[in-house]
């Protein structure tokens, strides 16, 4: 099982995660999905708000399969990765958050996701279909971990 964050302030934010969330199909099967959640935009905080909603995705891909699909779905809805700006505004995000237990490491991929625990736009809806899951490194469940963030990041549920 993999727990995906979904994320657009580009266009309309809806459609691309929508889009996004049909488009999925072909790597797994979407099983759960949480409210769509309107939020901050942190570290490049001069750009619109972010739509976002994270997912459980039932999955028969390995870790580096799943990440080549997504990069597909982001590039079919029109992403450009600006590695000048890779913060700044998209039309769609899409992160694996979590791998099942699986803890990674490579150039290209980190499972848990290394900054997760520190997004409040990541574990709101994760939080919404996953509370209790555990972070397999931090050793807490989502819940925990989203009690244990300071105020701040402002994340509305839609």
């Amino acid at each position: 099982m993999a727990y995906l964050s979904l994320g657009s302030n580009l266009g309309d934010r809806a459609a691309n995660l929508q889009r996004a969330l049909h488009d999925l199909g072909v790597l797994g099967r979407v099983t759960k999905r949480s409210s769509f959640y309107e939020t901050e935009p942190v570290e490049f905080t001069v750009q619109p708000w972010f739509l976002n909603c994270a997912v459980e995705l039932e999955t028969l891909c390995e870790p580096l399969e799943l990440l080549a699909g997504i990069l597909e779905i982001e590039r079919s809805l029109g992403r450009i990765r600006d590695e000048s700006s890779p913060k700044g505004p998209r039309i769609l995000d899409i992160d694996i958050l979590l791998f099942g237990e699986n803890v990674l490491e490579l150039p290209e991929l980190t499972i848990p996701h290394p900054a997760m625990h520190l997004r409040r736009f990541v574990l709101e809806p994760l939080a919404e279909i996953a509370a209790e899951v555990r972070h397999p490194a931090l050793h807490r469940t989502v819940r925990e971990l989203l009690e244990r963030l300071p105020e701040g990041q402002g994340v509305r549920r839609q």
